[in-house]
């Protein structure tokens, strides 16, 4: 068992190198933060969500958030939508950009993403999600996936039901976030869930997600859901090594120490790949947050996130991340 969770896993015609996926992230999956975990090499990565409306009257904003480069394979696209009149359209669109997977996403919390029904809006309506799904199916030759989470709350647990729902649909994989729509991130995800969904699946490859960002998380989750693979989310945020750890725990061996200054070079590293992105004044603003992200564990973040939060040119935001002294490591409170 433990050398499966080591092992290829096929998901449709696609074979991917691991079983460690790094979930698309909203605001932060961006091309420089894919740069960075393509050096680490998961088994599959995705940009961040769009929606199928843009996407379908080509909306160049849009596609800017699906640029990507041949290190970043496998790698997957992600849609937010819950029209199948477009479903088609834009899974094709995906498949036509050469990605190697898309993904339909029915997890999505946020108020301005569920209040058309899309998102976790879509948990209400599972025979809906069936009826997209098979419209992405029938348009594309590349394998169609789907994120979902437990249901919309403790009252609408249904997750097991969609995997059926999405199975039939013809879809390859499904990703089950073990939380609820009206947990948001809040609360432990309740993998309880995730099994269940495992053991409803016949064919359909199931993911879990959900408070899995390390290696001893990776191996419970699949010990206690018998999923086929992990999604990790925010445990990649500071993190692009993450997959390498984790397939170093299941292994068997010490995932490698890594120093504050490590985590300063990685940041510099991710720094120089966002100001050959994007134009200088969304360098400085997302070296905000992401420098937080890779320095979390320095006595002096706060004084950091200060000093960082008023930079208005590259060079002090260059000159700060490679001279601001780091100080003692802090414990992390989980």
């Amino acid at each position: 068992m433990k050398e499966h969770r080591q092992k290829e896993i096929q998901i449709g015609s696609l074979t991917l190198p691991n079983r460690i996926f790094y979930a698309p992230l909203a605001g932060c999956s961006d091309y420089p933060f894919r740069k960075m975990t393509a050096k680490y090499r998961p088994g599959l990565m995705y940009c961040e969500m769009v929606k199928m409306d843009a996407l379908v009257r080509h909306d160049q904003g849009t596609y800017h958030l699906l640029d990507f480069s041949p290190d970043m394979y496998p790698i997957g696209a992600q849609l937010c939508g819950s029209k199948p009149s477009i479903a088609g359209q834009a899974a094709k669109i995906i498949e036509n950009l050469g990605f190697s997977v898309v993904d339909l996403n029915c997890g999505c919390p946020v108020d301005k993403v569920t209040k058309d029904g899309s998102g976790s809006g879509m948990l209400k309506t599972p025979e809906l999600i069936g009826e997209v799904l098979a419209n992405m199916v029938a348009a594309v030759k590349i394998p169609v996936t789907v994120k979902i989470r437990a249901g919309w709350d403790e009252s609408q647990i249904n997750a097991e039901e969609i995997v059926r729902i999405a199975e039939q649909a013809g879809a390859q994989a499904i990703c089950v976030h073990g939380r609820t729509r009206m947990q948001g991130y809040q609360g432990p995800a309740d993998w309880e869930v995730i099994k269940r969904c495992k053991q409803a699946a016949t064919k359909i490859a199931v993911i879990a997600n959900g408070d899995i960002v390390d290696g001893v998380s990776a191996e419970k989750a699949f010990l206690e859901t018998g999923c086929d693979a992990v999604l990790v989310a925010r445990g990649t945020m500071g993190q692009p090594w993450a997959v390498e750890d984790i397939l170093c725990h299941l292994s068997g061996q010490e995932p490698a120490i890594r120093s504050l200054e490590d985590c300063r070079t990685a940041l510099y590293e991710h720094f120089q790949f966002t100001r050959r992105y994007h134009q200088d004044h969304r360098v400085c603003v997302d070296m905000r947050r992401v420098g937080c992200w890779y320095l979390k564990k320095s006595a002096g973040t706060r004084q950091f996130r200060e000093l960082i939060s008023r930079a208005s040119t590259l060079q002090e935001v260059n000159d700060l991340i490679l001279h601001f002294p780091l100080g003692e490591e802090q414990p992390l409170l989980n």
